[in-house]
């Protein structure tokens, strides 16, 4: 489903247009586009990107030396997950940083050629993207320049030339003892296309969902999580396969994704079913945020005694499933099945295999908080646990006010028909 986004000249004339004119030398000759947007050793005396605000102008000077040290072009004081820790917090605390700094690593990313500093500097982008998108205006951009680092193909042209420049400067140079390293040996053959294809779905997802939220900022923790993710992807925001196969080693006999099984237990273990606005209420986000880390260890922690907090994690994983938990192409059928229940239910069994256990499982605990004695205390009945939940299930793809607004309707009445009518006993004490 990638469409080819804006191309080389449009990133020519976006920079033309919102660029700082920059000089070298001593005669302060201009620098041309093209140079702006290649590698350079050199600290930078003005941000690229023109703006009046003083704070940007100068954190803009300082975040390009922190990206040359995480890339290991410049000596760094501390270790590089501190760097990237910093140059995040700069970027999530500073909105008008954002775009500088994603502009920065597309320059310090293009004509490099050295392969470990490329990567890192791959790398950087897609910790970046953990905690904050860049501006609208800027989007189309960014997401041009990582399209076109996708094709494996290009993997093997950056290899090649860098391999030809290092064999072309060892020829030049003096005999030495110790072999220099080769491109692949120096990263372990890291391929660009694999960071590109994690940042163009990281991009994706964060100008839906927008920056980091909650009061803390960014911790070294949540640093070290966003780096690893490249190549162990995240429980949340993947596909049901994905789950299913990243849980086959760990968990080989599980039929359901542990995430799902564990936080909805963990919401009836602190009494969510007696709990009042249980799944509208949400949990401290910055809560929540430090379970989503842990969850993603395979962790639960001891010692959480908010049920809301579970609760919104449970809605955040069934929210950000890479597709639908319902897929698209069952969406029209729900909607205009939303008044019958014998046609609802079939649409359930017509679902693929692991759709429809997860679902039937969601369903199944639903219908213990619609329970008389849970409504009692918890203020939720079928009408408002349909209501925040069918966002999580189906997703509307128009963008028509009028027809999401007259869906909503029809998506929550398909799912409280459901939770009324679907016999779920099937799963009974299925993991």
């Amino acid at each position: 489903n990638l469409r080819k986004p804006s191309s080389e000249t449009d990133i020519e004339n976006w920079a033309s247009k919102h660029f700082n004119k920059h000089t070298q030398g001593l005669f302060r000759r201009k620098v041309s586009i093209a140079n702006m947007l290649a590698w350079s050793s050199e600290s930078i005396k003005k941000p690229m990107i023109m703006t009046n605000d003083r704070n940007v102008k100068k954190e803009a000077c300082e975040i390009f030396k922190l990206i040359q040290m995480y890339m290991g072009d410049r000596r760094a004081k501390t270790d590089q997950l501190n760097v990237a820790l910093e140059i995040a917090t700069k970027g999530w605390s500073m909105q008008g940083l954002r775009d500088e700094l994603y502009i920065q690593l597309c320059r310090q990313t293009t004509e490099n050629f050295r392969y470990e500093s490329l990567a890192r500097g791959w790398e950087l982008m897609a910790i970046c993207l953990a905690f904050f998108p860049p501006t609208p205006k800027f989007h189309s951009y960014l997401e041009g320049y990582i399209y076109r680092h996708m094709d494996p193909v290009n993997d093997t042209k950056v290899t090649q030339h860098i391999k030809e420049l290092l064999d072309r400067t060892n020829k030049k140079k003096p005999k030495l003892r110790k072999k220099p390293k080769s491109p692949c040996e120096e990263h372990h053959g890291v391929a660009i296309s694999t960071y590109a294809k994690y940042c163009y779905n990281k991009l994706q997802k964060a100008a839906l969902t927008g920056a980091k939220k909650g009061l803390k900022k960014p911790n070294i923790e949540e640093i070290r999580h966003a780096k690893n993710a490249v190549f162990n992807p995240s429980m949340f925001g993947s596909s049901l396969q994905d789950i299913i196969s990243m849980q086959k080693e760990r968990y080989p006999d599980r039929q359901l994704p542990w995430v799902q099984t564990r936080l909805s237990e963990e919401v009836l273990a602190l009494n969510g079913d007696q709990t009042e606005g249980i799944f509208r209420v949400p949990g401290d986000i910055d809560e929540v945020n430090a379970l989503k880390l842990q969850v993603d260890q395979w962790k639960i922690p001891t010692g959480l005694e908010d049920p809301h907090v579970p609760a919104s994690l449970l809605k955040l994983w069934y929210r950000e499933l890479e597709e639908p938990l319902i897929p698209h192409e069952f969406y029209e059928q729900c909607i205009t099945h939303y008044e019958n229940p014998e046609a609802a239910i079939a649409v359930v069994h017509s679902l693929p295999r692991i759709n429809k256990m997860v679902l039937c499982y969601l369903i199944r605990f639903l219908q213990v908080f619609v329970q008389p004695a849970n409504v009692a205390v918890t203020k939720m009945d079928v009408n408002n646990l349909a209501m925040v939940m069918a966002p999580n299930c189906l997703r509307c793809q128009s963008d028509d006010p009028r027809i999401i607004f007259e869906n909503t309707r029809k998506e929550m009445s398909f799912i409280r028909v459901l939770i009324q009518h679907l016999d779920t006993s099937f799963m009974e004490g299925v993991l």
